[in-house]
């Protein structure tokens, strides 16, 4: 019996996926943990795998195809002995009945009709679709209607529309769009920001790097990472998730941390990161962040985090509030280390500060609960000697 081979739901948010490149074409034979294709999920491009061994009777969905259901059939392998009519009758069986479009005159009651594509090419183009004669059935104007209007100069019907170029939306792009969206919408946040003076932590990183020789180079957000670790341990009501049935306490500090990337960003997760080295979180995260950028990142290593950190002070950023990534209660946004005049003992000197801002989710984290995680957060910092004991 021919198999079918179906768009996989390769991450929990995958409701669709772009089918970016095919590694068989039809005729080849494949076999079980053969890599097949390459899916774009909404975090990262991933091979498929074959699970049954057979013939590529038919590729059904061509690379490059966007926005492919889950579960829909993709490609069709063929077992001994069976030809292209057993393919026929697989994707007879598993075609659902398209409803017949509404056919209506192209001008009844003002409205235009016209394709899906054909709309969206006149909107790239600035065409006005009611000054187009349509070529498709009872008048619908098709995709040639618009090709021939731009041939023979159609008038814009917004000529002070700037001029733009239309970047569709990646996978990646709309599952941010819609997390982030309900995320302001249905989650609760307060802010509470603080200052940490780092001059103690950019010192012992200096001697820790000099005493590496190499082996190992540790970044602020290295250390960061583990003050966040630590923290949570000190503060473990601040690693929590709201949920109908009750609050999450996690005993376990997985910190979730935002690595930007071509279309978007992930957040790779460092596992128990308060228990870790600095090395060891370094390592990690140096791998994990350089998986991210080329797209390779496995479900494991960028979905469970307890608690976000997004660190823009490389940028040159002061100060941020990021948007919760639920269904974590927290998420903290850091800005970048700078001079600053501040009050020694009654007198002025000048210290490195580095200004961090807690987004919280105020069902299930309270504003106490939020002071008193950024105080042994600022308290790491500020004595980075403190994260070694």
């Amino acid at each position: 019996m021919p198999i079918k081979v179906l768009m996989p739901a390769l991450s929990p948010t995958m409701t669709e996926g772009n089918l970016a490149a095919w590694h068989v074409k039809e005729g080849d034979t494949v076999s079980s943990g053969d890599v097949i294709a390459e899916i774009e999920t909404d975090k990262a491009t991933m091979e498929v795998e074959a699970v049954d061994e057979g013939v590529v009777g038919k590729i059904v969905v061509a690379a490059g195809t966007e926005a492919v259901p889950v579960n829909d059939i993709i490609a069709v392998l063929l077992e001994d002995g069976e030809d292209a009519a057993s393919v026929d009758a697989v994707l007879a069986a598993g075609a659902a009945p398209a409803p017949a479009p509404a056919a209506a005159p192209a001008g009844d009651g003002g409205r235009v009709f016209a394709s899906p594509l054909a709309r969206r090419m006149a909107k790239n183009a600035g065409l006005d679709l009611a000054a187009i004669k349509g070529s498709g059935p009872h008048g619908r104007v098709i995709k040639i209607d618009i090709e021939a209007a731009l041939a023979g100069g159609v008038a814009a019907a917004l000529p002070f529309e700037p001029d733009f170029e239309l970047v569709p939306h990646t996978t990646m792009r709309k599952v941010i769009a819609a997390r982030l969206s309900e995320s302001k919408q249905q989650v609760p946040h307060f802010y509470l920001t603080i200052d940490c003076e780092i001059d103690g932590l950019l010192g012992m990183r200096k001697q820790l790097n000099d005493k590496a020789d190499g082996a190992y180079k540790l970044s602020v957000n290295d250390m960061i990472i583990k003050a966040v670790g630590i923290a949570l341990r000190k503060v473990p009501e601040a690693n929590a998730s709201w949920t109908d049935e009750g609050a999450k306490l996690y005993t376990r500090a997985d910190v979730a941390v935002a690595v930007a990337i071509e279309g978007g960003l992930i957040t790779p997760v460092v596992r128990d990161a308060g228990n870790k080295g600095l090395e060891t979180v370094s390592t990690e995260m140096k791998a994990l962040a350089q998986k991210a950028r080329d797209g390779k990142l496995q479900p494991e290593e960028f979905q469970g985090g307890t608690f976000s950190l997004s660190n823009l002070g490389m940028f040159g950023i002061k100060q941020f509030e990021a948007v919760i990534n639920p269904p974590q209660g927290c998420i903290l946004a850091v800005g970048a280390g700078e001079r600053r005049p501040v009050v020694k003992d009654g007198a002025l000197a000048v210290a490195t500060v580095m200004t961090c801002s807690l987004s919280v989710d105020h069902r299930v984290v309270d504003g106490a609960i939020g002071a008193q995680f950024l105080a042994a957060f600022k308290k790491l910092i500020e004595d980075p000697v403190t994260m070694l004991l």
